[in-house]
């Protein structure tokens, strides 16, 4: 089958065709969004989610860069402020860092400096974390640092069909969106997608699962792990509650008290580090604004404080066993 032509036929989507269908949509429908990012032209990208849209749409609108990722960010919030909506793609997110300062100090901050006469449309698209042996430099989690600068908006989805919704939305938003793909099942788990373009809210949580005793809260590839540990519990007649966040910044607190509000036990789960991250955000809300509901303690599953170990990648990344002994804690408290 042509590469162009998987949008059109296929009904079963991965992650990666998600990314590339929403982006094809969009492209169609919108002159001014264009693409931007080390080899995404003729290579496709590291993860082929821009295969064939530079034959689609050409080298002015998909637009290969160098390495260089200070200077892929400020573009992108130079053609923002001209008009454009760009869709930049930095190839891990591992390698944001070089283009840190312009994200957060001039992209997120311009609608704000401007008294909003500015704004600043762009999504900055990139795979994270673990489990497909990175190693330290390829399998980090650092949404915390985005979702702690206010301007910014957070997103990661947990299926194709999310990823495609959330990212039309993202490209749509007026602000700055960090856009973080699990690439972990970029290609292992597959949805239905409806044809054409579709939008799935920003800042609106799914509840992926019900249940009564214990509720999980969790994004990502996290969001199949706390699935799994919901299935195994009920041979012990524990029913877990599955809550995607899918946006972190702004999240849903109403999906998220409500939750808790009927369990009355809640479980955090994560792929990076505990300290500063995101999670005790979450914990913290949930203390602060829904106590008198809490029977035990909000207990937290995440990475380690350590760099990401390649040898050690499994014993680092969260597992159904520890998610298992987290929801026992908070319910036999």
């Amino acid at each position: 089958m042509a590469t162009a032509e998987v949008t059109k036929k296929q009904t079963q989507f991965t992650m990666v065709q998600a990314v590339r269908s929403a982006l094809i949509d969009e492209m169609k429908a919108d002159a001014d969004v264009v693409l931007l990012g080390e080899d995404i032209g003729a290579r496709g990208g590291v993860f082929l989610a821009t295969e064939g849209l530079i034959d689609m749409f050409g080298k002015d609108r998909v637009i290969d860069t160098p390495l260089a990722e200070a200077g892929i960010i400020g573009a992108a919030v130079g053609m923002a402020l001209y008009g454009l909506r760009p869709v930049a793609e930095i190839q891990f997110i591992d390698f944001l860092y070089p283009g840190f300062d312009m994200l957060v100090s001039e992209a997120a901050k311009l609608r704000y400096r401007s008294a909003g006469q500015f704004g600043v449309p762009m999504v900055v698209r990139s795979p994270y974390g673990g489990g497909v042996r990175g190693g330290s430099y390829h399998s980090q989690s650092p949404e915390a640092y985005y979702v702690s600068t206010p301007g910014l908006k957070v997103v990661v989805p947990s299926n194709p069909y999310d990823a495609k919704g959330l990212l039309i939305a993202s490209i749509r938003d007026p602000d700055p969106v960090v856009f973080m793909e699990p690439k972990k099942i970029y290609r292992s788990i597959k949805s239905e997608l409806p044809e054409g373009a579709y939008e799935v809210p920003l800042g609106k949580a799914a509840v992926t699962r019900e249940g009564k005793h214990v509720s999980v809260i969790t994004y990502g590839a996290m969001v199949l792990l706390a699935l799994e540990t919901a299935t195994a519990m009920e041979s012990d007649g524990v029913q877990v509650e599955v809550i995607d966040l899918r946006t972190l910044q702004p999240y849903d607190t109403e999906t998220i008290l409500k939750s808790v509000a009927k369990t009355g036990h809640v479980v955090t789960l994560q792929e990076a580090p505990r300290i500063g991250g995101y999670s005790g955000e979450i914990a913290a809300f949930i203390a602060e604004h829904a106590i008198e509901h809490l029977e035990g303690p909000i207990v937290r599953v995440s990475g380690w404080d350590t760099p990401f170990p390649y040898a050690l990648e499994k014993a680092y990344m969260p597992n159904v066993e520890r998610v298992r002994r987290a929801i026992k804690k908070t319910l036999d408290f």
